[in-house]
């Protein structure tokens, strides 16, 4: 099974009804979205006028960047098969892709609230919520579309998608044949993958030619950021983070800390 989402432009509004629903139901800040839906055009694409809108979340990718840069300690989980009840146990960070359903989930009681994942995602789908806070992480935890997990275990569709008002939004299981969601793929619907990469995402996209055309040209991602760098980051994150805490002043400790974590971000501007 791999779960995944179609979005039809040719339905799709812009009312945002989407968004709140999803700010309602997982109590976002202002500031940050789970989802949006960006208005494109009018622009000239070949002989023709496009103009359409980029409802975005997270894409829960075949091979998703987020989740090898997590720095947070691995612990053994077992998940479960909603359908067979089939038991798989796995070592996972504090994010990681369900090997049953294929939803990229986040554990924010282990999320160290460093941001790798957020850096590493191309389509810019993470943040860090400075409102989730405890003793692992002071300056909050990273937080994203969850295709509404809870909701979807329960029977229900994801709150963005019963709240759509044109049925622009369909959800469903990408690796059945029969499902609504792999008729979309076969008409042609699909995802919008880094131009450098191949992280299959599963959140797509069906419209007009030229709509398509558009959104594809203003917000494809030209590259993966340097995964390797941001995973660096992230374990001197997690190795200073817990020495600061026990330090009432930011002393050597402190500020040699944030010396090497500054030196680190700042090549890793150079090399984007």
């Amino acid at each position: 099974m791999q779960y995944g989402m179609i979005i039809d432009l040719e339905r799709c509004v812009g009312c945002h009804a989407c968004t709140i629903a999803c700010k309602a139901e997982w109590e976002v800040p202002v500031e940050f979205n789970r989802n949006w839906v960006y208005r494109l055009g009018p622009s000239k694409i070949g002989e023709e006028i496009a103009s359409t809108y980029y409802p975005g979340l997270c894409n829960h990718c075949t091979e998703p960047a987020c989740v090898p840069v997590c720095p947070a300690d691995v612990v053994e989980m077992t998940f479960t098969d909603a359908e067979t009840g089939k038991n798989k146990k796995m070592e996972v960070a504090a994010t990681w892709k369900d090997p049953f359903d294929g939803t990229v989930q986040i554990d924010k009681n282990r999320c160290i609230g460093c941001g790798s994942c957020v850096d590493a995602c191309p389509y810019g789908a993470r943040y860090v919520n400075p409102a989730l806070t405890d003793d692992v992480s002071t300056d909050g935890k990273a937080d994203k579309c969850t295709y509404c997990k809870p909701r979807v275990a329960q029977g229900v569709a994801p709150a963005c998608v019963q709240t759509c008002i044109t049925g622009a939004r369909i959800f469903g299981d990408l690796d059945d044949p029969q499902s609504e969601v792999s008729k979309y793929v076969k008409k042609g619907a699909k995802g919008l993958e880094v131009a450098e990469g191949k992280l299959g995402p599963n959140s797509r996209y069906y419209g007009r030619k030229k709509d398509i055309a558009l959104l594809f040209q203003d917000y494809t991602p030209p590259k993966l950021a340097n995964l390797d760098k941001i995973r660096r980051r992230g374990l001197l994150a997690a190795m200073v983070k817990p020495a600061l805490k026990k330090v009432c002043d930011i002393g050597l400790l402190g500020f040699a800390g944030g010396i090497m974590l500054q030196g680190l971000k700042d090549e890793d501007k150079k090399e984007r």
